[in-house]
């Protein structure tokens, strides 16, 4: 794909590669398994041990040797789970076994108890059996044998992926440390949730607060900064972190102050504007080891630029394999209207199992982005579609 031109409207797949590549990676650390929930692999994480260690019951019965059946076999001592049978298993015996429990040795098959009869210390086949040799039994390494790569390097640490970890011996994790992400919203109309008054109430660090929040991001707070180049450059030229994320004051307007107050804070600007609805007037830039990003200040065209940009960096800097929010498709429940030149995501809700979008799509719309649970994706120049299409969606709620 030949880049498009810096002053050109970018591709969204194209301004995407752009931001990841602005990032610096940041360091790993040895985390304990407990700390790593929703964290992503810094490296594979290698089974320590084989499991089962040895072959074991998958259920309550009666280990013995498949040939002696149907019996009857003497039941000559137990095996359960923590306190398995000493002695090595001789023809026409049989031992007590336990869910989870090793097999003695000489046994391979398990009977389970709802098919045996007990007589006494006499056990005998009472129903169909098992019907091969090896029924009912774990055999060692069924799961995992030691080293096999059970978490892949950039696979997210999920609840299943920490167990399988734990019970491959395996105690601390390599991740990332927390990417330091700096936020501030611009504007001398904002102030904050809950002031007095008639002035409008900042949402957009919140809003960024919280779809960082499961990345594991250290937030630096910068608040609200006025509208003045002096105040916004010291206040970008002193920002230690990997990540600096603005809103507000992105585009080229008298107030819009954001670009030249990063140029004189030392940042160079890698692109501006983007082939996208909502969410057009964003930057990105570089200076040193810190990415900046610039959002509009508008709380829906920040989400969706958030959402396809931001958290796609702090997650690709804290070593996601898959960074990107992952397309699934619904069937639409209603027709739309052909696409223009820029990638549209269209607020929807799905509603048995259909996608719908909401009538009216203006960015100064949050009322309805908090009613949504998807985005219709809709290429530039896509064609009309009719209800019933397939269409490509991103789950958001």
């Amino acid at each position: 794909m030949t880049p498009a031109p810096r002053s050109a409207l970018l591709p969204v797949a194209e301004a995407q590669a752009r931001v990841l590549a602005l990032g610096t990676p940041v360091d790993t650390i040895d985390v304990p398994l407990f700390e790593a929930l929703g964290r992503w692999a810094a490296a594979p994480v290698v089974a320590r041990r084989t499991q089962p260690a040895r072959d074991v019951s998958a259920m309550d019965g009666y280990a013995l040797r498949y040939a002696d059946l149907p019996g009857p076999l003497r039941v000559v001592g137990e095996s359960a789970a923590g306190a398995p049978y000493a002695g090595e298993l001789a023809s026409g015996e049989a031992v007590r076994i336990f869910t989870g429990a090793v097999m003695p040795a000489g046994s391979d098959t398990v009977l389970v108890q709802e098919e045996a009869r007990l007589e006494g210390d006499r056990v005998a086949l009472d129903g169909e059996g098992p019907a091969r040799r090896g029924r009912n039994v774990r055999a060692r390494g069924l799961d995992f044998a030691e080293g096999d790569v059970l978490v892949a390097r950039g696979e997210r640490f999920t609840p299943a992926r920490l167990a399988v970890a734990a019970t491959g011996g395996v105690g601390r994790v390599a991740v990332a440390r927390p990417v330091r992400v700096a936020l501030a919203a611009t504007g001398d109309e904002l102030v904050e949730p809950g002031t007095p008054g008639g002035a409008l109430p900042e949402s957009n660090r919140l809003l960024l607060r919280a779809l960082l929040a499961d990345t594991g991001a250290e937030i630096v707070d910068l608040g609200i900064l006025p509208d003045r180049l002096d105040v916004l450059t010291e206040a970008f030229a002193g920002v230690d972190a990997d990540v600096l994320v603005t809103t507000g004051g992105a585009s080229v307007g008298d107030h819009d102050l954001v670009r030249p107050a990063l140029a004189a804070a030392g940042v160079t600007l890698d692109f501006w504007r983007i082939a996208l609805r909502p969410g057009k007037p964003m930057l990105a830039g570089r200076r040193g080891g810190l990415a900046v990003v610039g959002l509009p200040g508008n709380p829906v065209s920040a989400f969706v630029t958030a959402l396809l940009f931001v958290r796609p960096l702090v997650a690709h800097l804290a070593g996601a394999a898959e960074p990107f929010p992952a397309a699934t498709s619904a069937i639409l429940g209603e027709d739309l209207p052909a696409n223009g030149e820029r990638s549209d995501y269209l607020r929807a809700e799905l509603r048995e199992g259909r996608a719908y979008a909401s009538t009216i799509q203006d960015s100064s719309m949050l009322r309805t982005l908090a009613r949504s649970t998807c985005l219709i994706v809709r290429p530039p120049h896509a064609p009309a579609a009719r209800a019933d299409d397939s269409a490509e969606i991103l789950v958001i709620a």
